[in-house]
């Protein structure tokens, strides 16, 4: 560090924040260092102990908060052992600023300058607003069960069974699986040995149904003293639908495993959005946050514009709730996705919509140059797009994949994404192969989270 005094473990040290990262931790200069604080926000000035050095940063710990920002709101969620949610501690106002101004760094990062950031569209609920939650289970040190969420950066579960982000519904459901568990001695799973049962407890609920489906996933093919446990939730839970076992013997990271059972009931919830009925299988892709998604769509079909001429292709479809919502306006919807219960869910919810205009298929994006041979096996023709819909995982899609779409030529690209240094990535990517977009458009689908989901519609330049 040249002339500055270097930092040592345990130092305490006073310092202002002066940042906040998308992971939730704070940030202070000290002595030319950056250091990571966890659970501060811009504008505090704290007492830190420094509890890791490291060789580019370090990390502290809050030992006194001296001064409190005018940024710091209490109240959004008062457990203050997990640290799943970068922005709790901070107004909304300001967290959406945060992640609009975030956006515009990234592309701007990316060479990206002539793209213009809108202002961010945010959440029309601030909490209970996840129709999903998936809880990792651990046991503490005394035996107790320990349900919640992963801390940052780690596999260390802390407990959040409480999540003001999820229905309170979901609450009262792992209470009442935790006691069946600490009644029957059921072992959790550890990722070390990879020894015991019960890994994760995973929820879905329909916003507008009230529907809940529950997944217990465990490293097993059975669940000892099952029946005890359906009647149990049965007699509690009207809304349940369906009760599942998913089994997952892999040593990964993974949470769902491909097999699953039915304990009870069926293996879907439905739901609706805008006005599109969906059935939602338990390994189906549904945006968490209802009302915000439906703000989303209405978006991408303001930006696809589709005609009674027109061809959609719908890829990573999920359960067809994109392309379904815009096959009012298009002359044929085709989706193509990966998970092949999806496609099932996504015809039959074509059909419970009487909408004869859209076909789904089964194809993986990763084998690029065959996504689209199983739909043009069956339809006996080549697909030529007219406007192609991209809603890929995080990771984005790829510039192979870029490559042969782009060579069909549609005339717009919708491209949905979760992740906005991906979409700046792809959008150069696009850039190369003649296609350009304007204007961006943040949502904020994960109030308290450092996540950010982002809509563009790219044009194909008139020159290529």
């Amino acid at each position: 560090m040249g002339e500055f005094m270097k930092l040592k473990k345990n130092d305490l040290v006073v310092s202002e924040i002066v940042d906040i990262t998308n992971l939730g931790f704070g940030v202070a200069k000290i002595d030319g260092a950056v250091v990571f604080v966890s659970g501060t926000v811009p504008g505090d000035i704290a007492k830190i102990r420094i509890i890791k050095v490291g060789s580019s940063y370090s990390v502290g710990r809050v030992e006194e908060l001296i001064k409190s920002s005018d940024l710091r709101t209490e109240g959004r969620c008062n457990n203050t052992a997990c640290r799943s949610c970068a922005y709790k501690c901070l107004s909304y106002s300001h967290e959406m600023n945060l992640k609009e101004e975030s956006v515009r760094q990234i592309f701007k990062k990316s060479g990206l300058d002539e793209v213009k950031i809108m202002p961010i569209v945010g959440s029309p609920c601030e909490k209970e607003y996840r129709n999903k939650a998936q809880y990792p289970v651990s046991c503490d040190k005394d035996g107790r069960y320990v349900i919640g969420f992963y801390a940052p950066k780690s596999h260390r579960v802390t407990e959040a069974a409480d999540c003001p982000l999820a229905p309170e519904i979901f609450g009262r459901i792992i209470e009442s699986i935790r006691t069946f568990l600490a009644e029957n001695g059921i072992s959790v799973y550890d990722e070390q040995s990879g020894e015991g049962l019960i890994r994760h407890i995973y929820l879905r609920r329909g916003e507008i149904s009230g529907e809940v489906l529950l997944t217990l996933v465990i490293n097993g093919d059975t669940l000892p003293h099952s029946d005890r446990l359906v009647a149990r939730l049965n007699e509690s839970f009207p809304e349940l639908v369906g009760i599942l076992l998913n089994i997952n013997k892999e040593n990964t990271n993974i949470i769902l495993g491909e097999r699953f059972l039915t304990l009870y009931g069926r293996d879907y919830i439905f739901d609706t959005l805008g006005n599109v009925a969906l059935k939602i299988t338990a390994p189906s892709f549904y945006q968490v946050n209802h009302d915000a998604a439906e703000l989303l769509y209405a978006k991408a079909k303001e930006l696809a514009n589709p005609t009674k001429d027109d061809l959609v292709l719908d890829l990573y479809c999920g359960a067809g709730s994109i392309g379904l919502s815009m096959a009012d306006m298009a002359g044929e919807v085709i989706g193509v996705e990966i998970v092949e219960s999806a496609v099932e869910c996504a015809k039959f919810n074509a059909e419970i919509n009487h909408i004869f205009n859209a076909s789904f298929y089964a194809g993986d994006a990763s084998d690029t140059k065959k996504i689209l041979e199983p739909a043009e096996r069956i339809r006996g023709e080549k697909i030529k797009p007219d406007i192609v819909i991209f809603d890929p995982p995080r990771g984005g899609t790829t510039e192979e994949l870029i490559e042969h779409i782009t060579s069909l030529s549609p005339r717009k690209i919708v491209y949905i994404s979760c992740n906005p240094a991906t979409l700046a990535r792809d959008m150069v990517i696009l850039k190369k192969f003649g296609y350009e977009g304007n204007e961006v458009t943040p949502f904020d689908l994960f109030p308290m989270t450092g996540h950010v989901e982002s809509v563009v519609c790219l044009t194909r330049r008139l020159d290529n």
